[in-house]
């Protein structure tokens, strides 16, 4: 049998009423919800539990309460028997995998991921920046409308790698407008703008990465105790030290999402469980290659399918 591995979503696949059915029927996923609501000091389990969604979509609140979903579900994935090989997660989703991996505690996790939502926020007031899903249209040839517009005066660049044809851009309002257009007049099929409040992924990022550092400095990372597909390098980390500089990185780096894929394919992963609200993840990686198996566990139903595949091996 081959390797598996856990994946965990980033902001987008928030969702009023997520985890509350795991926390409802199982005392280990309202245990841990109930240590976010300690940690953060604020009910963010109401947040998640009642909405309002627009509350729930601010990035300092979509982070910890996707964090907190996904790590309560994860500890339904555990007791079921099922063990991962090595985690990735999609830039938030990287906080995640991390505690999945054991480098971080969840009450450490959940308060580094509330601050890096406000640094997030401040860094770029809302409205000055975005981001758009450029669909197919090649990386290179994208690479080169963004360096054309940046050189203009209005900084964009490529901000997630997704899977064949799906590319996100991030920068300035003007940036990724223009960038846009351009894209479409040289062959991109379609320009999604993306409802986030700022330019993820982006050099704009920079101020809040800095501070992101300090706030990491305070918290205690480990070693993983399994391997971590990195954002920033789509390669395995286990070391505390280089932990720490690639999550740092990770602010204003792109996320390369289809080679992280791809460098799990090739260590021998055949399935993938993408553990949390949504099924993105689930997508992305179908797009990247068909012939794997994958399952998305976003609730208690999700749950009961995937281990009766997996363990009716």
């Amino acid at each position: 049998m081959g390797k598996i591995a856990f994946l965990f979503p980033g902001q987008g696949s928030q969702v009023v009423g997520m985890a509350k059915d795991a926390a409802d029927h199982d005392a280990r996923a309202r245990a841990v919800i109930e240590a976010a609501d300690e940690r953060l000091g604020f009910p963010l389990s109401a947040l998640m539990f009642n909405g309002p969604q627009e509350e729930l979509t601010l990035t300092y609140n979509a982070q910890p309460a996707l964090l907190t979903a996904s790590i309560a579900l994860l500890e339904l994935v555990k007791a079921a028997g099922l063990s991962a090989d090595y985690v990735a997660g999609h830039s938030l989703g990287e906080y995640t995998a991390l505690v999945a991996a054991a480098a971080m505690s969840f009450a450490d996790a959940v308060y580094a991921v509330r601050r890096r939502g406000e640094l997030m926020n401040e860094a770029v007031p809302a409205g000055e920046g975005t981001m758009a899903a450029v669909l197919g249209m090649d990386a290179a040839a994208l690479e080169a409308v963004t360096s054309e517009i940046t050189a203009q005066g209005d900084p964009v660049a490529p901000a997630n790698f997704n899977c064949p044809g799906q590319i996100v851009i991030s920068g300035s309002k003007a940036g990724v407008e223009k960038a846009g257009q351009l894209a479409k007049e040289r062959g991109a099929k379609r320009v999604i703008p993306l409802e986030v409040s700022g330019p993820f992924h982006s050099v704009l990022m920079k101020p809040a990465a800095e501070q992101l550092n300090a706030v990491l400095a305070g918290l205690t990372i480990r070693d993983a105790a399994i391997p971590v597909i990195a954002n920033v390098t789509a390669e395995p980390v286990t070391k505390k030290e280089d932990i720490a500089d690639l999550l740092v990185r990770q602010l204003y780096s792109p996320v390369r999402w289809e080679q992280s894929v791809r460098t799990l394919l090739a260590l021998g992963v055949d399935t993938f469980v993408e553990i949390g609200p949504g099924n993105v993840l689930s997508g992305l990686v179908k797009k990247i290659d068909r012939n794997v198996r994958v399952y998305a566990v976003n609730d208690l139903a999700s749950l009961e399918a995937a281990v009766a595949a997996l363990k009716g091996e």
